[in-house]
């Protein structure tokens, strides 16, 4: 075998080219879009929007609408007077209101960003939809089957643009790692893994004790989906998205392992998901350590891919095939593991030499789904994520949540909603 620095090196020139045709090989297998977002409006007059709820996701919100042009957010809407205080002073020029019913007799939105708790989402979106406003829903869908079910029918009937927040959908790290899943880059699925790892305590804090119950609905089991519902369900939704199935078994269990406070909702769990080819999904989540994160893994016989929100890595199997790219490819050390760094742009950057300044996202993922329904509204298209997909991600978090609670198998027939 001859010694490999005889070899004739690559020029930049050739590397250069070599990228951006290996590039545009990978971007045929997904439709992503430019990371830069912000012309997703193109009519005269700006989208005007209300932002309903301000609390930490509605300000996050109110902090990626701000950074899309020709877009205006005119109205904030939060039954806390504290809270509305906080989300106007993120967004100059809009107006506030204390109820759904006055902002939507206003006349001043055209649009609608829901960011309430999860049990109002039903009532939320059932009267901007009824006001002919376009929604755009955080996820989870409702904290019931029924509520889902009620939300996704009134969708359905409205013939406005209605999107959930199930982020990965319209993540372009995501959107490219998925044309690889579908490719024989990872071949055959074996399994799948994904945690959400924390280090919070759920708690947001209030002298007084109406306050507190209201603002810390998440711990009320009669409210809350539980961190199976709340995180899980955003991360399921990504599995179904790249698979084109969804589980028909969950089982699971939770405790309280971290915060000591006489809470009823699990701030720990973990979960078994099983589909009907026989595939699972274990999913691990808890409040009290934040180690590795948010990820989802998927194992194929060729490679492996884990998912981070920001960024995306392949890691190859020694047996599987060389399609030549990787040669050239950013690459990544993960312990004794080597990873391939997923680029979004990709094409481009490596026509400029400029691979590796396209590493991570330059914004959110909050960032991409709001721009990607805006862009919807503008087209009169279907955003990556519709209410329909968000009822049934909502439903199985709902029912792995059940899983956690009684300790039992549960099944989910998806067939209803």
């Amino acid at each position: 075998m001859p010694d490999q620095t005889d070899s004739p090196q690559p020029t930049e020139l050739d590397r250069r080219a070599f990228l951006a045709q290996a590039a545009g090989s990978a971007a045929a297998f997904a439709i992503v879009p430019h990371l830069s977002a912000s012309h997703v409006w193109s009519q005269t007059e700006a989208l005007r929007l209300g932002v309903v709820g301000a609390g930490r996701q509605g300000r996050a919100a109110l902090g990626e609408l701000g950074r899309l042009e020709n877009v205006s957010v005119a109205a904030v809407c939060d039954t806390d007077p504290r809270r509305l205080s906080s989300g106007l002073r993120r967004s100059s020029g809009a107006t506030g209101f204390a109820t759904v019913d006055e902002m939507l007799k206003s006349g001043s939105v055209d649009a609608v960003v829901i960011a309430t708790p999860t049990h109002t989402h039903k009532n939320v979106a059932q009267q901007a939809m009824a006001a002919g406003k376009h929604v755009y829903c955080e996820c989870p869908v409702a904290h019931t089957r029924e509520d889902c079910s009620a939300v996704a029918q009134a969708a359905r009937a409205s013939g406005l643009v209605a999107a959930a927040g199930f982020q990965g959908r319209s993540n372009p790290v995501y959107q490219l790692a998925r044309g690889f899943f579908k490719s024989d880059s990872v071949r055959d699925p074996v399994a799948y893994r994904a945690q959400n790892r924390e280090k919070t305590s759920w708690i947001s804090p209030a002298r007084d004790a109406d306050r507190y119950k209201k603002l810390n609905w998440k711990l009320d089991p009669q409210l809350s989906t539980g961190l199976a519902g709340e995180l899980g369900a955003q991360q399921f939704d990504v599995f179904h998205w790249y698979t084109g199935r969804y589980p028909v078994r969950v089982s699971g269990f939770g405790s309280v392992r971290a915060w000591k406070d006489d809470r009823a909702v699990a701030d720990t769990i973990a979960l078994n998901l099983g589909f009907d080819d026989g595939t699972t999904l274990q999913y691990g989540a808890t409040l009290g350590n934040s180690y590795e994160g948010t990820a989802e893994y998927f194992y194929g016989t060729n490679a492996a891919i884990k998912l981070a929100w920001s960024h995306g890595w392949m890691f190859k199997e020694s047996d599987a095939p060389t399609q030549g790219w990787e040669v050239y490819a950013n690459r990544q050390q993960f312990h004794n593991d080597e990873g391939i760094t997923l680029i979004a742009g990709a094409t481009q950057l490596a026509e400029q030499g400029k691979l590796k300044d396209g590493v991570g996202l330059p914004y959110s993922s909050l960032y991409y789904a709001l721009a990607d329904w805006i862009s919807a509204i503008d087209s009169g298209g279907t955003p990556a994520c519709t209410i329909d997909e968000a009822a049934r991600a909502t439903a199985v978090g709902i029912a792995a949540n059940q899983a956690v609670v009684t300790g039992e198998t549960v099944g989910i027939d998806l067939s209803t909603l």
